[in-house]
């Protein structure tokens, strides 16, 4: 495909500079338009090395505000960056409404230069290209503009540009050996990418090949590429439906998922004072030993928490945590997203707190607030929370992927021991803190959040993520479950680990 590109095209200097021009004017309009509309904007530039990445960037920004933008250089990931799911370095650092963000080299490095090292294992390649096509998809269904763009230069043209960068002692540095190896193979480096633009051409992110030979050229295509798309972004949003952007305003009780996941609960289970100490003592000393060991072996962890209010959620982290070194775990307790939160994706938040292998992370209330609080109280519209369960299931698997433990709890009770829970804080001055107007303002609307539940525990309980449901009348049952669910999924991942590495041996 790229080989039957015309590489011979050139612009002349008038022509370039009178483009330029005028296209740099626009940009600088629509930069300034896109941030009044609230638009996020990504732009990655990738291609073949020494074809010009840099000098293109530069260029382009030079039309545009620099108070509006972020360039990143996306290099080998740092020790802290492989510690955590390859898309985790790119999720911190989307772009918030109204700004761009401008990447040299992107998230497509996995499945390019590290499939051409050996980094990426062929048999991972398919996965990464799902996680990126993921990753795309979930941004653009948000909003995100996202334009790719591939520079793309002849085996000849790059072997003169490295020897000319070479030559001079200020940018030899900017050779390696890994570049040299890919120009040599060069046409099995092309092939690898020629894949990863076929796999990952979509029509929400499509790429734009730049013949990057012609710099002037280059750089005339790229800022035209990149100012007509803008343009019909922004067109395409000023001429959508006006009942497009409409809030949702919950759903309306059904018999869909009215006796589903939770009316088959036994919320009678039980355990005596003694038999809850005892499982509690022993659970929790085994978790303090399989800490250590998932910390040696590497093995990030994530579990979740949601539930009615008042269903135990606080107390079974508090018993779930005791016994841990709290080097190794953060609690993260989730509130309504605050202003900066708010312009970013929604999972955007949650991705800043994904742990590094080794970690635990703990998720007090979690994502799934898309598919309840912001689905029944009209926060999102319709069509956001129905695309949210596959978002979802997308988030984790790329965790599950990654080599984590993907954990979830909803933690169950009854609208009577709801009540009874609510009463006892607001009798207890030391607990009265726990209840709030609010809490009993969700009660009167139980039935939608049961209908929004089940459907919730349907649609996304995984084999890499499955939900489990917790009979939480009586908190010490609860307590004891929620641990012996941590215990046994994490010795089966470290089981798991450790056979994966006799079978390297």
């Amino acid at each position: 495909m790229l080989e039957k590109i015309d590489l011979s095209v050139t612009v002349d200097k008038e022509t370039y500079k009178a483009a330029v021009a005028e296209l740099g004017e626009r940009l600088g309009v629509l930069q300034r338009e896109l941030k009044q509309a609230g638009v996020p904007v990504i732009i990655l530039f990738e291609g073949m090395g020494a074809a010009g990445k840099g000098t293109q960037i530069n260029r382009l920004i030079q039309a545009m505000d620099p108070r509006g933008f972020s360039v990143f250089a996306s290099n080998r990931p740092t020790e802290e960056e492989l510690m955590r799911p390859f898309l985790w370095r790119y999720w911190i650092k989307t772009p918030a409404k109204g700004r761009t963000a401008i990447f040299d080299r992107s998230w497509y490095r996995s499945v390019q230069a590290d499939r051409f090292d050996g980094l990426t294992k062929e048999k991972d390649i398919l996965k990464a290209f799902q996680d990126i096509l993921s990753f795309e998809k979930q941004l653009t269904d948000d909003g995100t503009v996202i334009i790719k763009l591939f520079l793309y230069i002849s085996q000849e043209e790059q072997k003169k540009r490295f020897k000319k960068l070479a030559q001079s002692k200020e940018t030899a540095w900017r050779v390696s050996d890994a570049d040299w190896e890919r120009n040599k193979e060069y046409h099995r480096y092309l092939r690898i990418n020629e894949e990863m633009l076929e796999r990952t051409d979509t029509e929400h992110a499509p790429w734009t090949i730049i013949e990057a030979t012609d710099r002037n050229y280059a750089a005339m295509k790229v800022m035209s590429t990149v100012t007509e798309r803008l343009d019909y972004e922004l067109k395409k949003r000023k001429s959508q439906n006006e009942h497009a952007g409409e809030k949702s305003v919950g759903c309306v009780p059904g018999d869909k998922y009215k006796n589903g996941v939770l009316s088959g609960v036994d919320l009678s289970k039980r355990l005596t004072e003694s038999e809850y100490k005892e499982e509690l003592n022993r659970l929790q000393k085994r978790l303090e030993m399989l800490h250590s060991e998932i910390y040696r072996l590497r093995i990030p962890v994530v579990i979740g928490f949601e539930g009615w209010d008042a269903g135990g959620k606080g107390g079974a982290i508090k018993r779930l945590t005791s016994h841990l070194d709290p080097r190794g775990y953060q609690v993260n307790p989730t509130a309504s997203p605050n202003d900066i939160e708010k312009v970013h994706h929604y999972l955007w938040r949650f991705w800043n707190n994904v742990p590094k292998a080794g970690h635990i992370a703990i998720f007090d209330r979690t994502w799934y607030g898309r598919v309840m609080v912001e689905r029944i109280e009209g926060f999102c519209t319709e069509a956001e929370w129905k695309r949210a369960y596959q978002e979802i299931n997308e988030m984790e698997a790329h965790m599950a992927n990654a080599g984590a433990v993907v954990l979830k709890f909803w933690m169950h009770i009854d609208k009577d021991e709801q009540e009874r829970r609510f009463k006892e804080r607001m009798e207890n001055p030391a607990k009265q803190w726990k209840i709030t107007d609010e809490d009993w303002r969700n009660r009167a609307k139980w039935d939608l959040y049961e209908e929004a539940v089940n459907e919730m525990l349907v649609r996304t309980s995984t084999t890499y993520a499955p939900w489990i449901v917790v009979e939480g009348n009586d908190k010490h049952y609860a307590r004891v479950k929620v641990l012996q669910t941590v215990v046994d999924a994490i010795e089966k991942k470290i089981k798991e680990v450790k056979k994966a590495e006799k079978q390297k041996d």
